[in-house]
C-alpha cells in the first residue's frame, strides 16, 4: 500500500545558464511567452493540479491552538534553558554559547576581543578565493559598541545571561536596528531598520552580540543560496558547494566558527536545507510559535523565523530566547507557551518513529545509508520504527509551490513590476511563472492544505515524530557557468526540497540535525516532523543523533574564542 499512495518523483529537465538562461527569461516575460510559460506550467506539475479535485474546505493559514489566546509576551521559563553541555560530542568541537560565556566569566577571553577577532575574521574570509560571502552587511562600529557594553556588563558581575557577549548573525530577511534589509536584493532596504525584529530583540534583550546581516538566496525564492547582487555564500566544508538557501549566509556563518547561532527563517525548507548542506542544526518551530513581527513580509501562511546553531544544545538555547507569544503578531498569540522540558532525555525508549520507507528512500544513496544508520541509532537507544504512510505528497508540493509563490507576488507589490529587471534572472523566471497562477490555483492550493494537515495528524496519531533525509543529495558543486548571474535547475532543485515543504505547508515543526559525511567529505542532515507544540521531542532527537555522529572541523574555519 505504502508504495502505491507515493507519488513525487525525480525529473530530468534542461539545465540553463548564462546567455541561454537570460534570453529564455526574456522570451517568458515578453508578450510571446506563453508558450513557453504553458511548457514551464507542465514541467513544474500546475497542468496536473488544475486537473485534480479535492473536496476539503480551505485552510488559509495552519494554526494548531485553538485553547485561550496569550495576552502578553512570553518566552520559555528562563529555569529551562541549558546551563551546561548536556552531552561531549566526538569529533571535531565547535565553540558553543556555553564555551563562550564560561570563557567570559573565566576572565579567558572578554567580548570585545571576540569582536576584534571576528572582524578580521571576516577581512579574511572575504579576501579568500572564492570569498565566504556568508554577510551582506557588518557595521565594525556597532560591533564594537555592543562589544564594550557586554564587556562592562560581564566585568560588573551583571551579565543579561547566558548570551551576554555571544556572537549572532542575522538573516537579511529580519530587522534589525541600524541596519538595512535587503532582502537579498540590489534595492530593498535603502534606509536602515528602525528597529529590531521581535526575535532579533529577544536575542538583543539576552545580551547577544549581533554581528550582522547574513547573505541570502533573493527574496528567498531559491533553495540554493546563489546571490547575483552580493556574492554566492560558499560552503565551509567545500566552497566549490553551495550552502543551500535560502538562510545561506546564517548556515555558512554558525558552519565557519564566526558564530554559534545565526537567525534564519523559513518558507519552503529555508532553515533545515542550509543547515544541512553546512553540516549544523536548523530549527522550524511549528507555525505561529516564533513571532514574525519584523521579518519582511514575503509570505505569510507558510513563514517562520527560527534558529540555526553548532550544536543541539545551542539550537535549544536559541529557540528557549525566541520563542512565545508577542502581541506584535496576532498569529502568536495561538499557542500555549513554550517549553524545552525533557529536551535532554537520552534515552528512547518512550518513542515510536515513523518512517514512510518510499519518501524516505527517495534520495541519494550515501543521504540514504546514513540516514537509515542514525536511525539504526535511534533504535538503539530504545525507539521503535513504525511505517506510516502519507498519500497526496504531490499535490502537496504543487500547493506549496502556489502558495508561497503567490504569496510572494502579493508581498512585494508593485516592486516586481517597477523592479523587474532588477532581479536576479532564476527569480525573474520564478515571478514570471508565478503571474500565470490563478485564484483558482491559489484556493485549491488551500483546500490541499487541510488534506495534507489531515495526512499528517494520521500518521502522527500513531508515531511521535516522522523522519525523513533533511536533503534528497548532499550540497551540489556550484557550476562555474552559474556565476555570477544564476541558473535554472529544475532537476536538482526537485531533489533538495523532496522533504521540506510538508512541514510549511502544516504548520507542524521540524527540524534538520547531520547525521553524517559523504565519501567527499560532505555534510548529510536528517530531518524530523513532530506534532503541533512538540519541539522539545525534535531537539532532544537531535541531541541524540550528536551524541552518535563524530563532527569533522569544516574547511574554512575561523576560532574566535
Amino acid at each position: 500500500m505504502s508504495v502505491s499512495v507515493y507519488d513525487l518523483h525525480s525529473v530530468e529537465l534542461p539545465y540553463l545558464s548564462g546567455r541561454s538562461l537570460r534570453s529564455f527569461v526574456a522570451l517568458v516575460e515578453s508578450r510571446v511567452g506563453g508558450l513557453l510559460t504553458s511548457s514551464l506550467l507542465k514541467n513544474a506539475g500546475i497542468t496536473w493540479f488544475r486537473e485534480q479535485h479535492f473536496h476539503e474546505p480551505p485552510t488559509y493559514l495552519p494554526i494548531h491552538y485553538r485553547g485561550a489566546f496569550a495576552r502578553e509576551a512570553a518566552q520559555a521559563d528562563a529555569a529551562e534553558l541549558p546551563d551546561r553541555a548536556s552531552i561531549s560530542p566526538t569529533g571535531f568541537h565547535f565553540p558553543t554559547v556555553l564555551d563562550y560565556a564560561r570563557a567570559y566569566r573565566e576572565g579567558a577571553t572578554e567580548p570585545v576581543a571576540v569582536a576584534e577577532r571576528f572582524l578580521k575574521a571576516i577581512e579574511e574570509a572575504d579576501s579568500l578565493d572564492p570569498p565566504l560571502a556568508a554577510f551582506i552587511t557588518v557595521r565594525p562600529d556597532d560591533v564594537m559598541r555592543q562589544a564594550e557594553a557586554a564587556t562592562e556588563r560581564l566585568r560588573r558581575g551583571e551579565p543579561l545571561g547566558l548570551f551576554d557577549g555571544v556572537p549572532v548573525a542575522v538573516k537579511d530577511e529580519v530587522d534589525m536596528m541600524g541596519y538595512p534589509t535587503t532582502v537579498g536584493t540590489a534595492f530593498l532596504g535603502s534606509a536602515p531598520a528602525r528597529a529590531d525584529a521581535e526575535p532579533v530583540a529577544r536575542m538583543r534583550a539576552a545580551g547577544a552580540l549581533l554581528i550582522g546581516k547574513t547573505n541570502m538566496h533573493e527574496i528567498g525564492i531559491g533553495v540554493t543560496g546563489l546571490n547575483p547582487h552580493h556574492g554566492t555564500p560558499r560552503n565551509p566544508y567545500n566552497p566549490a558547494h553551495f550552502t543551500g538557501g535560502s538562510s545561506s549566509g546564517s548556515a555558512a556563518a554558525v558552519a565557519a566558527g564566526l558564530c554559534p547561532v545565526a537567525i534564519g527563517a523559513d518558507g519552503g525548507g529555508s532553515i533545515r536545507i542550509p543547515s544541512a548542506f553546512c553540516g549544523v542544526f536548523g530549527l522550524k518551530a511549528t507555525y505561529g510559535r516564533v513571532s514574525e513581527f519584523g521579518a519582511f513580509p514575503l509570505v505569510w501562511s507558510v513563514a517562520h523565523v527560527g534558529p540555526i546553531a553548532a550544536t543541539a544544545t545551542d539550537l535549544a538555547l536559541a529557540y528557549g530566547v525566541m520563542a512565545g507569544p508577542d502581541p506584535k503578531d496576532p498569529v502568536s498569540l495561538h499557542q500555549p507557551l513554550p517549553t524545552l522540558f525533557g529536551w535532554d532525555q537520552l534515552d528512547l525508549s518512550d518513542l515510536t518513529l515513523g518512517v514512510f520507507w518510499p519518501w524516505f528512500r527517495h534520495a541519494n544513496n550515501e543521504v540514504v545509508v546514513a540516514c537509515e544508520a542514525m536511525l539504526d541509532h535511534f533504535q538503539d537507544r530504545g525507539a521503535r520504527v513504525q511505517e506510516v504512510v502519507i498519500p497526496d505528497l504531490e499535490a502537496g508540493r504543487v500547493a506549496h509551490v502556489v502558495t508561497i509563490v503567490s504569496e510572494m507576488l502579493q508581498g512585494l507589490g508593485r516592486d516586481v513590476q517597477a523592479h523587474e529587471k532588477d532581479f536576479g534572472l532564476d527569480v525573474r523566471l520564478n515571478l514570471a511563472i508565478g503571474k500565470s497562477f490563478t485564484a483558482q490555483d491559489l484556493l485549491k492550493a488551500q483546500r490541499v492544505r487541510t488534506r495534507l494537515m489531515r495526512h499528517f495528524a494520521d500518521a502522527l496519531a500513531d508515531v511521535d515524530a516522522i523522519l525523513t533525509p533533511a536533503t534528497a543529495l548532499p550540497a551540489p558543486a556550484i557550476p562555474p557557468a552559474a556565476l555570477p548571474d544564476g541558473e535554472s535547475d529544475l532537476t536538482t532543485l526537485t531533489e533538495i526540497m523532496r522533504f521540506a515543504p510538508p512541514a510549511n505547508l502544516t504548520g507542524l515543526p521540524a527540524i534538520s540535525f547531520p547525521v553524517g559525511y559523504t565519501n567527499a567529505g560532505l555534510p548529510i542532515g536528517m530531518q524530523a516532523m513532530g506534532r503541533a507544540w512538540n519541539e522539545p521531542l525534535l531537539l532532544r532527537l537531535a541531541l541524540a543523533a550528536e551524541q552518535h555522529l563524530e563532527r569533522r572541523k569544516p574547511r574554512v574555519f575561523f576560532q574566535l574564542l
